[in-house]
């Protein structure tokens, strides 16, 4: 894209008021692409962008953040710089984006700065999930304490993309799993993934996983439910373990014992990855965005993709993750 370019047009999914995404939504096909960036911005194309829970809460203005609208949802994506006006950016760099960019569109514009560029020759696709589910596995298992190899984990939600990541990570740091889910369906997909052991998130299922553990021995119990499920989970940790909450899928509070906190002092935390990619050194970040992108890059840590839309399919996109078959990230790729 050359700076004389008369105009240079791109299409978006924009929200003007918070609801139902089915119904505020919009698809806009002839939006201008700036061509004058302030110092330091970087151009992107979007090769794609995956639709995750916060976005949905985001336009529904139940999220954690409200942006100003109107706004562009997408809080994750990987693309190809078209423009820099930033010293460490330059044309043809694949990058994904750090921070909340905007990336439910053909472009986007941000600050250098909140970008990552990525190895060469990394899936687009698995790229695009980069940031939040990969970061966030890796969070759990590295953020609250050192694990000792052959400790256990515990975790609901066991079939969902970061628990799936937690599994193939543990695995490769030899951490033991105990993951708990609602379908038998999904236990031998699990255990090719490298879980340890699977059950049913119920109290059979709790009470076959105390056995396994020889009583309440994990180190740490990782809670995107709420509700019973958590304080099932609770109760496998052993003295000072950590319970960490990262989702709230089942929308029940997490109740807590008070014999648990008294007598057994478990640590109950929290965990939004996007907070600490805000606060922790940019090394860091970009050193476990490095580690991460070249485990991708080998094959040892994968998210199964279900489907790819347009943005002009956004509703057939919507439908698709409502879909019980489903299995997988659902993405748009403009």
């Amino acid at each position: 894209m050359e700076d004389d370019d008369p105009a240079a047009f791109g299409k978006e999914l924009v929200v003007r008021q918070f609801g139902n995404p089915r119904d505020v939504l919009k698809f806009e096909g002839e939006c201008l692409i700036s061509q004058t960036l302030d110092p330091g911005d970087v151009l992107v194309r979007i090769l794609a962008a995956p639709v995750n829970p916060a976005d949905l809460n985001t336009i529904e203005g139940t999220y954690g953040v409200k942006p100003p609208l109107p706004a562009t949802p997408g809080v994750e994506g990987c693309g190809v710089v078209e423009m820099s006006n930033s010293a460490d950016f330059e044309e043809g760099d694949r990058v994904i984006f750090l921070r909340r960019a905007s990336t439910w569109a053909s472009h986007t514009t941000v600050p250098g700065e909140s970008l990552f560029k990525l190895p060469a020759g990394l899936d687009p696709l698995q790229a695009a999930m980069l940031k939040v589910n990969p970061a966030t596995a890796w969070q759990l298992l590295h953020g609250f304490g050192a694990l000792e190899k052959g400790g256990w984990i515990v975790q609901n939600a066991g079939n969902s993309a970061v628990c799936r990541c937690v599994i193939q990570l543990a695995r490769d740091l030899g951490i033991r799993t105990i993951s708990f889910v609602r379908r038998p369906e999904v236990f031998e997909e699990l255990c090719g993934l490298g879980a340890d052991h699977v059950f049913i998130d119920a109290e059979a299922g709790h009470a076959a996983a105390k056995e396994v553990l020889g009583g309440a021995n994990a180190a740490l119990a990782f809670n995107a439910v709420g509700g019973d499920s958590a304080l099932r989970l609770m109760k496998l940790l052993r003295e000072s373990g950590s319970h960490i909450t990262y989702g709230a899928m089942g929308r029940k509070p997490v109740t807590i014992p008070n014999g648990l906190l008294i007598f057994r002092d478990i640590q109950v935390r929290g965990l939004w990855v996007s907070r600490w990619i805000e606060n922790a050194p940019r090394d860091e970040v970009h050193g476990v965005y490095a580690n991460l992108a070249a485990r991708v890059a080998a094959g040892t840590l994968l998210q199964h993709v279900d489907s790819t839309y347009p943005l002009e399919a956004y509703r057939d996109a919507l439908a698709r993750l409502e879909a019980p078959e489903r299995s997988g990230k659902v993405l748009f790729v403009p």
